[in-house]
């Protein structure tokens, strides 16, 4: 029998994980495949739909137990021509300056926007979708600057730079699973809507330092409702941003909120804002809790596989790395360092600037030291937080890293 007589055309409503995918036989777009192999995830198979994939051939004859060997999973892409975004990275240092205004307009507009609604003015489309392409471009050419400011926070700035971060991170999140520039800022426009709804929750319920009693928290919930009341009435708004807002505190165990959703109810965009949501949560300091650090948050979330889908959860690992650029780590030799860059070949060796000695507490003469050179003997031996060594990470920041 001919080989190609023993592959299957299926349509892409009859594609599960665990299909061994040859080629994409009928589409509404212009899909490639990267290359040929196993839809190991459901939320590959969303992808393909999204990207208006109809009809693929697959081989039966192929199962996962031989995936251990096989090339690498299908994944769908849009190819990249002359002058993409993905053409166009400049080195961290050009684009720090570029992403520190982007983020600080990126607070200003939320600011404004708390103020329109106060006001019973409408919410504009077109400005969201302005810093969403922002920050896009900035994520594209290069990823690392907007991360470092996301890990930059103000005191008392939460309900500001909470949903400015999460943007920040799904468009990362949103590149690594090889999304379409339109569809990533429909979610990036989405997660800096996401909590529009708390502005309505009263301040002594939103402010608490202390645990909110039964009606408290129903009245805090209610923030998700009341952020799908907003942007439903926000002409143009695509169906997948008031998605990511509506889904946010979903979880696939079905005890997230407000609707009890579970397993395939939740859409792939919901599964990955309620990933990067809680990231972030976790890593702020809040009014009632001391943040934590980043890997904590992933270990979190890994343990609670019941919650979160972990197939997504490790592709958000491998978007912003073990240790995220902005992560505060203490080495070996005692010293405390900032991650500076991050290490795509080494991810446990990023480019560090060490500032203190925590045997001696005292600062040191700001160094940069790339982890992943030879003749570097130092290595990170934990992600710290800087209220444990009484650090002001913020002045740092400003002092050594943004100039």
């Amino acid at each position: 029998m001919n080989q190609a007589n023993q592959f299957l055309t299926i349509a892409i409503n009859d594609l599960v994980p665990g299909m061994y995918v040859v080629a994409v036989l009928k589409q509404k777009g212009r899909v490639e495949i990267k290359t040929e192999g196993w839809v190991r995830t459901e939320a590959i198979i969303q992808q393909l739909k999204q990207k208006g994939v109809l009809e693929l051939l697959v081989d039966p004859s192929k199962n996962l137990q031989q995936a251990d060997s096989a090339p690498a999973p299908v994944q769908a892409v849009q190819p990249a021509g002359p002058g993409s975004k993905k053409n166009r990275v400049i080195p961290y240092s050009e684009e720090l300056g570029q992403a520190q205004v982007l983020y600080q307009q990126a607070k200003g507009l939320q600011k404004k926007a708390f103020a329109d609604i106060q006001a019973g003015r409408p919410l504009m489309l077109q400005p969201f979708q302005d810093c969403a392409n922002g920050m896009i471009e900035s994520v594209f050419r290069n990823q690392d600057a907007l991360l470092c400011m996301s890990r930059i926070r103000e005191k008392d700035a939460y309900l500001l730079e909470h949903s400015v971060n999460v943007s920040i991170l799904m468009t990362i999140f949103a590149k690594q699973m090889g999304f379409e520039q339109e569809l990533i800022q429909q979610l990036a426009t989405g997660a800096l809507l996401h909590d529009m709804g708390k502005i309505k929750v009263p301040d002594h319920i939103l402010n608490k330092p202390g645990r909110l009693d039964p009606d408290e928290l129903k009245e805090m919930r209610n923030h998700v409702l009341y952020s799908f009341e907003l942007l439903e009435a926000v002409p143009g708004l695509s169906p997948v941003s008031i998605d990511v807002a509506a889904v946010h505190h979903e979880r696939l165990d079905g005890k997230g909120y407000p609707l009890g959703l579970k397993d395939q109810q939740i859409s792939m965009y919901g599964r990955m804002i309620a990933i990067v949501d809680t990231y972030d949560a976790i890593t702020a300091t809040r009014c009632y809790k001391e943040g934590q650090s980043g890997i904590t948050a992933l270990k979190i979330m890994k343990k609670e596989s019941h919650s979160y889908d972990q197939e997504l959860l490790s592709q958000f690992i491998q978007a912003i790395g073990i240790h995220p650029v902005g992560t505060l780590v203490k080495l070996k030799s005692q010293k405390l360092a900032i991650v500076l860059r991050a290490n795509k070949t080494d991810p446990l060796r990023p480019v560090v600037k060490v500032f203190y000695h925590t045997k001696f507490r005292h600062y040191l003469e700001v160094q940069e030291l790339d982890l992943a050179q030879a003749k570097v003997d130092d290595e990170i031996e934990a992600a710290v937080m800087p209220e444990d060594f009484g650090i002001d990470l913020m002045r740092f920041f400003r002092q050594s890293v943004l100039q």
